[in-house]
């Protein structure tokens, strides 16, 4: 009995001293990041800023660029020439002198990763690819992507090297998904059949994550040797749509998995602020009120109930902003808004209403 006793007070004066952590949902890449696609909010992050060689993630850009100068061109046919005699690694097989459409060349680029496909791509979009690769990198300038560099439209690191770290390419997956309905479409085939003038293509999405897990909506993956696997998924449940990027990990797939299991499991999206039924507590404001914009944030159960509200009083005269309210999630301003006199949006509408009377009674008149 006295033997037991020491060996326990000897395991609480361990504890004591060493006392174990908390397991944190584990992570096999060398660089991550989980990203909230429509409030931009960072869920998690590890050496998220560190640049890394970027494999065939390079595509997703290469597929950016094309949208940006070429949106109008996706039906026009494209030739294919001897830029794609150097091209090894995972290819869609294209012959000197073959003609396609360049969307199914976008296809051939994220759904097969076709090395081929991103200079083809290039020097159709840029005039030559050297020019190509110049507004990838003005483009990644453009949209915040601030340590990025990019050498080539493919990703292939033998000769020249891309690199990128997994903040930037959550940065460019984010604005893709926000503002080109295409790249959903595109990167988020599974597969994809299209004829060019000499031969049929029946193409399937080599990321296998689309295939296993069924809340994924955008997939890109890519792997050499000098970098590693990478992978840029994107995937939605209740209302939550979020992204991952993961490099330089070897067990990829079952990483974003599991990531996005805990992630939907432990957080949902609240509703903050509400246009439409838009309440300040008490007497602050003597007049009528109104705010422009809900604000919608993804929080945990535990981060629902740190939310604070704080409203700021505007003191200038003749000012259509009464105030802001500012929310706060552990004392942390996370969104700020204005809150608008009623009177300054009735008077609006007097005049958008004058304006149109005014317009009436004039093609009245001149029709007259």
């Amino acid at each position: 009995m006295q033997r037991n006793l020491t060996i326990f007070l000897i395991v609480l004066i361990v504890f004591s001293l060493f006392p174990l952590k908390v397991l944190a949902i584990s992570d096999t890449s060398s660089s991550s990041i989980i990203m909230d696609i429509d409030s931009g909010r960072i869920l998690k992050e590890h050496d998220s800023n560190t640049e890394r060689l970027i494999a065939s993630t390079t595509k997703i850009m290469t597929f950016l660029t094309a949208l940006t100068y070429a949106s109008d061109k996706l039906n026009e046919e494209v030739t294919v020439g001897d830029e794609v005699l150097k091209m090894y690694g995972t290819n869609m097989y294209l012959n000197l002198g073959e003609k396609l459409k360049l969307i199914d060349l976008l296809y051939g680029l994220m759904l097969r990763s076709g090395n081929d496909a991103s200079v083809v791509i290039a020097k159709y979009v840029g005039g030559d690819i050297d020019n190509f690769v110049y507004l990838m990198n003005e483009k990644a300038k453009e949209i915040g992507m601030q340590n990025t560099i990019y050498k080539n439209p493919h990703g292939l690191d033998e000769e020249t090297k891309n690199y990128s770290t997994a903040y930037d390419l959550a940065i460019l997956t984010r604005y893709l998904y926000l503002n080109y309905p295409l790249y959903k479409e595109i990167a988020g085939a599974k597969y994809y059949d299209f004829s060019s003038n000499l031969k049929s293509y029946s193409l399937i999405n080599r990321s296998k994550i689309i295939f296993n897990y069924d809340k994924i909506t955008t997939t890109k993956s890519g792997f050499t040797p000098s970098a590693g696997k990478s992978l840029v998924t994107t995937a939605s449940s209740n209302n939550l749509n979020l992204l991952i990027v993961t490099l330089d990990d070897p067990d990829n797939y079952l990483n974003h998995e599991r990531l996005y299991k805990y992630y939907f499991d432990n957080y949902q999206n609240y509703v903050l602020l509400d246009k439409n039924n838009f309440k300040v507590d008490g007497n602050i404001f003597k007049e009528k009120y109104y705010i422009k914009n809900n604000f919608v944030y993804p929080l945990t159960m535990k981060e629902k109930d740190s939310i604070k509200e704080k409203i700021i009083i505007n003191d200038k005269d003749n000012s259509d902003i009464l105030g802001t309210i500012n929310i706060l999630l552990n004392d942390e301003v996370i969104h700020t808004e204005n809150i608008y006199k009623s009177s300054s949006k009735e008077n609006k509408n007097k005049e958008n209403t004058s304006l149109l009377k005014k317009i009436f009674n004039f093609l009245k008149k001149l029709f007259k």
